[in-house]
């Protein structure tokens, strides 16, 4: 090992000890004495849920968990968004399960929970997967209730989604394990079936206090609407249990007589762990931007026996296409090149660049691969097209969007893994948010922007500086410094996975070792879903 190597391995392994220490703060929700507090009520945290749910030692993907990171602090902060989302097996079956941390403002829905809870339901139509809500909550964070209470992406769209997904036959089963009031009753009510927890669930549309003030009456809340009330009057849940142990051992129960599902029919083999050591992918991603490395290297630590075949290996080398396996899955693989490459025409080609060439050998790659019913695998690091008089002049804009269109298009599921630079239109041409990833994360050394900090404080310092002499302002170059300082500090801040994360760009940073496994689960969530469009890129300028 080289120099660089290590220097590339410190530099990865602080990165993703940072990320560790964050999650390990994130973990505890609203503090210990908050799950302390839990615990003296007879109930299990939304994470200690969780874990006795999931079958042990099988692999779970956390969704969303620097949700709402460093938001909100005003309102004293909402770690993970205040619900905490995995994809996991119960009884042997793939599902989604949904937990409100009642750690948190009581469960209370912030503006980032409702995003957050409306992708996991997102998740589960898109890949027909049975969803778990283990629900725990105040309802809407009345402080903030004009940014989550009305609009089509707001609380209520939940419920339409819980009937949406009943049509499209998806199992919903719901436990009732604290508060559930006001608008979000109707969440449980929605489901397959619901189970209560006598004593602490409770269901009801207005608590006792409100009930006093609209109509007079004096009642407590479990006679109102706690499990006897529900179970043995209303007839609104399923099953009462006698406490948490006793009701996830009741999904548990369910969910072992579910029905297979019908497949999407994606190919799969015996699975292989990669032929090269998956540790060395933290040597090889340089230390900082501005070096290169060969994404093959990157490949070759992810697939299965570190085996790939290369379409149009020596045309368009700034995008990497290939076929390949992992964890026996078949992935066709979209890769940015930062490594900088000599064309067949001798001219040199920036690293991390998409150029017209790789555009549309990518676009063609990608219809192959709807063609032969592959799964997609995005693996971004890319500054963006080329830009100047050559490549307008070229045609770049028709070139990229042809690949975007042929992106856009797709019917096979596509997976995005940002490990480096996700900037501008690179973003969207290489599968970002808007295009409708099964899953998409970032590695720590993941930055999502229009461009990068240095190169917008250029631009905006420009602009700024120009406007000053317009008003007959003279700008010395200390101040030039100042202000280029300042915007550039201001933009970093604005590009980091955490800020992506936390706005739920992303579905989650992982620790690059985990990549295999992330993009392995979202294929056989994506299998529960056959397909069912015809792809047709429509019109496709040639």
């Amino acid at each position: 090992m080289n120099l660089d190597f290590n220097k590339n391995e410190d530099k990865m392994k602080l990165l993703i000890s940072q990320m560790e220490q964050r999650l390990q703060k994130i973990y505890l929700g609203g503090g210990k004495s908050r799950i302390d507090k839990l615990h003296e009520q007879g109930k299990m945290s939304a994470r200690e849920r969780i874990d006795f749910l999931l079958d042990k030692n099988t692999p779970r993907f956390e969704m969303g968990a620097f949700a709402g990171y460093e938001m909100y602090p005003e309102h004293g902060g909402c770690p993970g968004g205040g619900v905490v989302i995995v994809i996991g097996y119960v009884s042997g079956k793939q599902c989604i399960v949904v937990a409100n941390d009642a750690t948190v403002k009581a469960g209370a829905w912030f503006p980032i929970t409702g995003k957050k809870n409306l992708r996991a339901q997102e998740i589960a139509m898109e890949n027909k997967l049975p969803i778990i809500y283990l629900v725990d909550s105040a309802g809407v964070y009345l402080p903030m209730q004009d940014e989550i209470f009305p609009d089509k992406e707001h609380f209520g769209r939940i419920f339409r989604n819980n009937a949406i997904m009943s049509s499209m036959g998806i199992l919903q089963v719901a436990a009732v394990m604290g508060s559930c009031v006001a608008g979000g009753a109707y969440l449980p009510i929605m489901s397959d079936e619901a189970m209560i927890v006598d004593k602490t669930g409770s269901i009801f549309l207005a608590g006792s206090y409100l009930v006093k003030a609209a109509i007079g009456e004096n009642i407590d809340n479990e006679t109102l609407g706690g499990a006897t009330t529900h179970c043995e009057v209303s007839g609104v849940t399923d099953y009462k249990c006698k406490d948490d142990t006793d009701c996830l051992t009741r999904i548990r129960n369910i969910m072992s007589k579910v029905g297979d599902y019908e497949k999407a029919g994606f190919n799969r083999e015996t699975p292989a762990l990669p032929k090269k050591d998956q540790k060395e992918i933290y040597g090889i991603v340089p230390d900082t931007r501005d070096k290169q490395f060969d994404m093959r290297d990157i490949i070759e630590r992810l697939v299965d026996n570190s085996s790939f075949e290369e379409y149009k290996e020596l045309y368009g080398q700034s995008i990497i296409c290939a076929y390949a396996r992992i964890d026996g899955w078949a992935v066709g693989i979209v890769a940015n090149q930062r490594k900088v490459v000599k064309s067949k025409k001798g001219e040199m080609q920036f690293g991390g660049v998409i150029y017209s060439d790789s555009a549309d050998k990518a676009a063609r790659f990608i219809m192959n691969c709807n063609q032969k019913k592959i799964p997609l695998v995005f693996l971004q690091d890319a500054t963006g097209f080329m830009v100047g008089s050559r490549s307008e002049h070229g045609g770049i804009i028709k070139d990229g969007a042809k690949l975007v269109n042929a992106m856009s298009n797709s019917v096979v599921p596509k997976f995005t893994i940002i490990i480096g630079n996700s900037y501008g239109a690179a973003n969207y041409a290489m599968c970002g948010k808007a295009y409708d990833p099964r899953l998409i994360v970032g590695w720590p050394t993941a930055q999502v922007a229009v461009m990068g900090g240095a190169q917008a404080a250029k631009v905006l310092v420009q602009i700024e500086v120009a406007s000053l002499k317009g008003k007959g302002e003279e700008i010395t170059p200390e101040k030039e410094t100042e202000l280029f300082n300042k915007i550039k500090d201001r933009y970093d801040s604005q590009t980091t996975p955490y800020y992506a994360a936390s706005r739920l760009w992303l579905d989650a940073i992982i620790d690059p070792l985990d990549t295999r496994k992330v993009i392995s689960m979202g294929i056989e969530m994506a299998n529960h879903s056959p397909i069912t469009k015809q792809y047709n890129v429509g019109v496709l300028q040639t």
